[in-house]
């Protein structure tokens, strides 16, 4: 950790130990002893150890919602947006991990104000993916007769359950984790017509695997 910032040694130290002993297991005073640095140097960079464990939480799901909200303003359909936004929460699991396990080993122990700010941006990518679905509905791209908000919470739930097996020194890369997802959810919700479609088809595992074969 030598060339990272004294506020990246905190959240990385303070990532560690939080696994390892829990929110309430671990001081101010262990997490600066670690590091070699000062009280003060850490109340520089955070308010207390409740703001830490907010950041920890929050840098993730900033990604996340970012990444979906770039993913509508860069491509054009439902389908292309929806993928969009599955592959990079797919990838979140592995850029974030250890803050993703803090965040569900320890988000009970957030103060009211940081649990809502979380909250609060949780709900927009969740109404990102809900716009999505809205959208592909109505364009003729995926089943009418699906429910938006079951649909939604449905995928951001099994994405979500990555975190319980995804292992980075697994078999497949986070980005063919990805594809697999991609290619379920889209056999899920797109119509018939919809699957046949070139600027479709293109998602599907056997295609992907089809075209790496031509090379």
């Amino acid at each position: 950790m030598a060339n990272k910032t004294l506020k990246e040694r905190i959240i990385d130290t303070a990532l560690h130990l939080f696994e390892q002993y829990g929110y309430h297991g671990v001081t101010v005073d262990r997490i600066v002893t670690e590091i070699n640095a000062s009280k003060g140097g850490f109340y520089h960079n955070f308010k207390s150890k409740d703001e830490l464990l907010y950041h920890i939480h929050d840098v993730f799901i900033t990604y996340v919602l970012n990444k979906a909200q770039a993913a509508y303003e860069n491509y054009k359909t439902p389908t292309e947006r929806l993928c969009a936004i599955i592959q990079s929460f797919v990838k979140v699991f592995h850029l974030y991990k250890p803050h993703i396990t803090v965040f569900y080993q320890e988000s009970t122990y957030l103060k009211p104000e940081y649990s809502q700010k979380i909250n609060e941006k949780r709900d927009e990518f969740k109404q990102v993916i809900f716009r999505v679905i809205r959208e592909g509905i109505a364009a003729g791209e995926f089943r009418p007769e699906l429910s938006v908000e079951i649909t939604g919470m449905t995928i951001i739930g099994m994405v979500n359950w990555t975190y319980k097996w995804y292992k980075p020194e697994g078999p497949m890369t986070i980005e063919q984790i990805a594809d697999y997802f991609i290619d379920f959810i889209l056999h899920a919700v797109l119509t018939e017509e919809a699957k046949q479609k070139s600027e479709n088809i293109i998602y599907f595992i056997k295609n992907k695997q089809a075209s790496l074969r031509s090379f």
